[in-house]
């Protein structure tokens, strides 16, 4: 869904949080950027200058507001709009890549030069990569400033600045004031052993369809869903933690990330992974604009406002557990992941009390595993192994866009198995595992549903068919369940 300066106009004047993080607003008066629910009185549109990002907004020399904190605003995936290398690049910089890479490097990751790449970046984004990075850093940055009770070398270091005279400069040249006068409240120096961060969304949001999705699916001592709130553990670069997730308090649209962590300079990939497990950057309007017309759909839309795609924690694991749950129901496939994990993996005996106290295995792990004698079938069970050894290799490689080719290569992973890991892990919104038997039923009307018939009905859901998928999965469990 394109925006025209039309609508970011009516947007801002509105304050309509639907647009939140969808686009900036930048002031010429004050050199200030804004999100579209700032509570400020709206500046004179001949003073306004509409971005679509925040990098853009700070390329053009515009700074962060104070009042609304561009930094909780939710991200905007582009995901309808440029190029899909462009597209890439993002999810790529958003997972760190430029933290320690160059820019050189992820032009040769994705085939292209680092010229064609920024020239790329300057139409779509409105700023090159390397100040996309930037933006990234800076803002996380000043979300920690605002809201933890790390220290301020900690929160440098956090936020993937080299140095804390580093960090002090930039600071101080984007906001004219050093990062102990930004803070907005009195923080506690070091300890960032438990963080709290509200992660903010565009509303409506559908949490307890959310929550309903990871609650059939939670592996016992993995994670959890208890009291509206979901709990895992989690090994991230070899380090060891936990997080919770639930409603943030307040009125604002956000949920609450309570996390765990050993190693601060990890905390901006997890709140990465927490964001698109919940599917917080989520574009609704744009959604709605493709399925909200089609008749078969549009009632669960309106039943389910704010539905959501969940995500998963890691590709790896979501790949197993698909691999288990192929042809087989979701409490079965969730019943053998749950031996697998008792089997194979790792007990944290230092969990805190009520916390998840295992952690899913490592793919070496699993090279060898006899998941037969857990009831695995035999040829998934192998499916298991080879995919382990090929992840372990580093011959499979979950970031590459090319990820799915290379699954289907591999015996045992067929199309509905590489899409429902494309649709979990890959953040893919057209992803669609068509043969899905959930999918097919709740695609009937009358007449049976087979596969093709659904990826032909499926064309008119492009580019959100992920979306359809779960609109599909829930129409189906009203079928069954006598709801309407």
């Amino acid at each position: 869904m394109k925006l025209s300066a039309a609508i970011c106009e009516r947007a801002r004047q509105s304050r309509d949080a639907r647009f939140d993080g969808r686009f900036f607003i930048a002031v010429v008066t004050t050199r200030v950027f804004c999100r579209p629910t700032c509570p400020v009185q709206p500046p004179l549109a001949k003073n306004v200058r509409f971005y679509s990002t925040a990098a853009a907004a700070l390329a053009a020399g515009f700074r962060p507001c104070l009042r609304c904190l561009p930094e909780l605003a939710p991200g905007n995936r582009m995901a309808t709009s440029g190029p899909a290398l462009v597209r890439h690049a993002l999810k790529r910089i958003d997972d760190g890549y430029l933290d320690d890479g160059t820019v050189a490097d992820l032009a040769a990751e994705l085939q292209v030069t680092p010229r064609h790449l920024t020239r790329l970046f300057e139409q779509h984004v409105g700023a090159s990569p390397h100040r996309v990075a930037h933006t990234r850093r800076l803002l996380f940055a000043k979300h920690l400033l605002d809201e933890s009770t790390l220290s301020i070398a900690e929160i440098a270091y956090a936020s993937g600045f080299g140095s804390l005279r580093r960090f002090n400069s930039v600071v101080k040249a984007t906001w004219q004031r050093t990062p102990g006068a930004l803070r907005r409240h009195r923080a506690v120096a070091g300890g960032h052993e438990s963080i709290r961060l509200r992660l903010g969304y565009r509303p409506p949001f559908d949490w307890a369809g959310l929550l309903d999705f990871f609650a059939g699916r939670a592996i016992p001592g993995v994670e959890s869903v208890a009291d509206g709130c979901y709990r895992r553990s989690f090994r991230l670069d070899g380090q060891v933690g936990g997080f919770s997730v639930a409603p943030a308090g307040g009125d604002g649209h956000a949920l609450e990330l309570h996390a765990r962590i050993p190693d601060i300079r990890l905390l901006p990939e997890l709140v990465t992974r927490v964001r698109r497990m919940f599917d917080l950057d989520a574009d609704l309007l744009a959604v709605a604009s493709v399925l909200g017309r089609d008749p078969l759909l549009s009632p669960v839309m309106k039943r389910h406002a704010g539905i959501r795609v969940p995500g998963a924690w890691d590709p790896f694991e979501i790949a197993v557990r698909a691999i288990l749950g192929q042809q087989i129901s979701v409490a079965a496939a969730r019943t053998l992941a749950s031996r697998l994990v008792a089997e194979f993996g790792e007990a944290l005996d230092d969990a805190p009390a009520q916390e998840p106290d295992r952690l899913f295995p490592v793919p070496a792990c699993l090279a060898d595993a006899r998941l037969e004698s857990l009831g695995v079938v035999g040829t998934r069970a192998e499916a298991i192994r080879r995919l382990a050894q090929e992840v372990a290799d580093g011959r499979i490689d979950f970031s590459r866009p090319d990820v799915a080719s290379r699954l289907v290569a591999l015996p045992g992973i067929g199309d509905w198995t590489a899409q429902y890991i494309g649709m979990r892990s890959g953040h893919d919104p057209d992803a669609f595992p068509a043969a899905d038997l959930g999918l097919l039923r709740g695609a009937e009307e009358g007449e049976r549903m087979t596969p093709a018939r659904l990826r032909r009905r499926a064309e008119d859901w492009r580019p959100w068919r992920a979306y359809a998928a779960i609109c599909l999965w829930r129409r189906y469990t009203a079928m069954t369940s006598g709801g309407n």
